[in-house]
């Protein structure tokens, strides 16, 4: 009788046992052929599991280690759902055609996210709304309440954004421990010092700061720190277009104040912020201010017309590989434009200056 007590309980403690692995059961209306689940590492997506789809459903299958974010999309076609995977059984229901409003259940993680996406989208449509009225009242031809309303949403735009960005702050303060805050405190690094991430990231379980994610944001803040203000500028070298090797230390040691400008052709806000720079350098040139254009681009022929274009009469160097670019891997740039002014010594006396800023900077810098 105890034996058999004993294979009871055995087998009871086996049933409740967590899953070893994840089983997804994908329903897509209007899918057929294979649905993939992918990885992105390292700006690549990689492949971790494809099924055929057979009577409407596909089963995808593996395990993680911990509940990792992953893709799923129907091979040959460019859209793709984000999933929390972990070790449970999920499923994952929607249309072919808008893969993007997938419904995920079985994933506590996802839960987290979607519950936090939810609250940001609410923030979002607020000037959402507004702005898709005004599109549809401009193509009514009412200028006068589309430009009313686009008004309101420049209006709201700024303090919503503070919002949204505040709501992902408290999330990542809130939950340390979710492998959801990871996902999250990498969005919104961009506006953050070293010391900022250093403290936020600290404040993370030790499990979820084992997260490759946030291995490589450790990595980038140590980055980040070799080029904070009061630092001596790493020194590189790069081809300007003519093929000519330039190195940046040849250019701040000839000038009191040189402005080392990120840039690309393909870079929106880097090109409405280039008659600015344009103007502040043809003011203080004569006073020993210059620049330093580093530019990410990966097309020659579009960098040289952009830099003719602008009107930027300063010395350019590109290594022509993108977001790989040497130097701006060098100095941690994570979005651009990106600058630093460092003075005759190497040294970085400021960051990030643009418009107003930079003029100010500058006129200040001299006058002393």
């Amino acid at each position: 009788m105890k034996k058999y007590f004993v294979l009871i309980i055995g087998i009871a403690l086996f049933a409740c046992s967590k899953p070893s692995g994840f089983k997804i059961d994908v329903n897509l209306e209007g899918a057929d052929g294979q649905i993939v689940l992918e990885e992105r590492t390292e700006g690549k997506f990689v492949g971790i599991d494809t099924a055929d789809v057979v009577d409407g459903v596909a089963v995808l299958e593996g395990s993680v280690e911990y509940p990792t974010m992953y893709y799923i999309s129907i091979l040959g076609q460019r859209a793709k759902a984000m999933i929390f995977v972990e070790n449970a059984k999920m499923t994952v229901t929607g249309k072919a055609d808008s893969i993007n409003f997938v419904k995920i259940e079985g994933s506590a993680t996802q839960d987290e996210y979607s519950a936090l996406n939810d609250q940001m989208k609410a923030i979002q449509d607020e000037y959402m709304n507004l702005y898709k009225e005004s599109v549809e009242a401009r193509q009514a031809g009412d200028t006068a309440k589309a430009s009313e309303l686009m008004a309101k949403v420049e209006e709201i735009y700024e303090s919503a954004s503070e919002r949204m960005n505040t709501l992902q702050e408290d999330f990542v303060k809130n939950n340390p421990a979710s492998y959801v805050s990871p996902v999250i405190l990498n969005s919104v690094q961009y506006n953050k010092s070293a010391e900022q991430l250093d403290s936020m990231i600290n404040a993370l379980d030790p499990k979820v700061q084992q997260v490759p994610m946030i291995v490589d944001m450790k990595a980038q803040i140590e980055k980040m720190k070799r080029v904070s203000i009061g630092q001596i500028a790493p020194d590189f070298t790069q081809n300007d277009p003519d093929g000519n090797p330039v190195k940046f230390s040849d250019i701040y040691s000839q000038n009191e104040l040189t402005l080392l400008d990120f840039w690309a052709s393909w870079c929106g806000p880097c090109r409405q912020e280039n008659p600015n720079v344009v103007a502040v350098y043809n003011e203080f040139k004569d006073k020993g201010f210059t620049v330093f254009g580093v530019s990410l681009d990966r097309d020659k022929d579009a960098w040289l017309k952009g830099i003719a274009d602008d009107g930027l009469t300063w010395a350019h160097v590109s290594d022509l590989a993108y977001w790989g670019n040497a130097a701006a891997q060098e100095y941690a740039i994570r979005s651009i434009p990106s600058s630093l002014l460092v003075d005759k010594t190497g040294k970085i006396v400021e960051k990030n200056k643009r418009g107003e800023e930079l003029k100010a900077f500058v006129e200040g810098y001299f006058a002393k």
